[in-house]
């Protein structure tokens, strides 16, 4: 689950990597995430997501349509009906709303991604 922290923004925003303050994910404890801009209990938003070598975020969909930028690590991309795809820095998937979906994390160094969703965020794991 994603929590919006002090996300009202009279301006623009600017902020390296350094300076992001990740959490750990409630649901898959091997992910950590940040809100950059957006809240995402109420409409779209961007989050950067930080993995470790290995993490694997399972199966599941959401209500919006998220897009995916990968800026480290190698990531195998899934999802349903298409055949999985290794992503590289610079890589890009856009997954349709309710289109299941997985990824994971194959770099020894980690990973780190952007998500953005175009509605509120909701995720909905299948079993």
């Amino acid at each position: 689950m994603l929590v919006a922290v002090g996300l009202v923004h009279a301006q623009g925003v600017v902020r390296s990597l350094s300076e992001v303050k990740f959490e750990q994910d409630t649901d898959v404890k091997c992910l950590s995430s940040a809100v950059e801009s957006g809240d995402p209990s109420k409409g779209p938003s961007t989050i950067i997501l930080k993995a470790p070598a290995n993490c694997v975020i399972p199966w599941h969909y959401h209500t919006a349509e998220e897009q995916l930028i990968v800026i480290q690590g190698r990531v195998p991309t899934e999802m349903e009906g298409m055949p999985k795809q290794v992503l590289e820095p610079g890589g890009f998937a856009m997954m349709p709303g309710k289109a299941k979906h997985r990824f994971s994390c194959q770099s020894r160094s980690g990973c780190v991604l952007f998500v953005t969703f175009d509605k509120a965020y909701d995720i909905f794991w299948v079993k």
